[in-house]
């Protein structure tokens, strides 16, 4: 049986990877690809319950710890019973959000320990990595436009400050320098098809066993 791909969305908010997450998706099946999308933090039932306490605003009291290990436990829940399953059944998984979140948010958002959070994803996760991971990078205040557009009330990450976010955002740039092969940094401002077409052309050309 044919090993599935794991694919990750990231950037901060209002940069558009949700939305291509749900364009490549869509583009993908239409080749006939069995695909899996998924989010974090939730995606499992119980992860889903974790991510009510995480983003609701009543929790801003939260300590930085507390906001760790609750994400980690999401990402636990979500890698065994939903992520690594249907990669080992052959699926292609496209996750909004994953580990680099966690680099960014609390490593750079919160001051917590890069090292401390590699090893402690890892353990979350089981060793599990995504193939590659797509970064869409805008400026903060152009996510600070974009939410105020949507008309939705901020949750409790999206009321965080200004600074936090350019330094989450600092921290996605870092890793897309550190890790180009892996972590593709792309521009969130661009027009979507071309977006689209950057990212498919990115999981084709570099895992051709997927269309085949």
């Amino acid at each position: 049986m044919k090993h599935g791909h794991f694919f990750t969305f990231e950037g901060i908010d209002g940069c558009g990877k949700s939305t291509q997450l749900i364009r490549v998706a869509k583009a993908l099946k239409a080749e006939g690809m069995n695909c899996l999308v998924t989010r974090e933090p939730g995606g499992a039932v119980i992860s889903e319950k974790i991510r009510e306490i995480l983003i609701s605003p009543e929790n801003a009291g939260m300590c930085s710890e507390t906001e760790l290990l609750l994400y980690l436990a999401a990402r636990a829940q979500h890698v065994r019973t939903i992520i690594k399953p249907a990669v080992d059944d052959g699926k292609i998984v496209l996750c909004d959000r994953f580990e680099q979140a966690t680099f960014a948010y609390q490593g750079h958002g919160r001051g917590l320990d890069l090292g401390l959070l590699r090893s402690v994803n890892n353990f979350a996760t089981g060793g599990l990595s995504p193939d590659i991971t797509f970064i869409f990078d805008i400026p903060v205040e152009l996510s600070i436009a974009r939410l105020a557009e949507s008309g939705k009330g901020k949750d409790r990450i999206e009321s965080e400050s200004p600074q936090f976010f350019e330094n989450v955002r600092k921290g996605y740039l870092e890793a897309a320098a550190a890790n180009p092969e892996k972590i593709k940094l792309l521009d969130g401002s661009k027009e979507l098809d071309k977006l689209t077409e950057e990212i498919l052309g990115t999981i084709f050309n570099t895992f051709v066993n997927v269309i085949l």
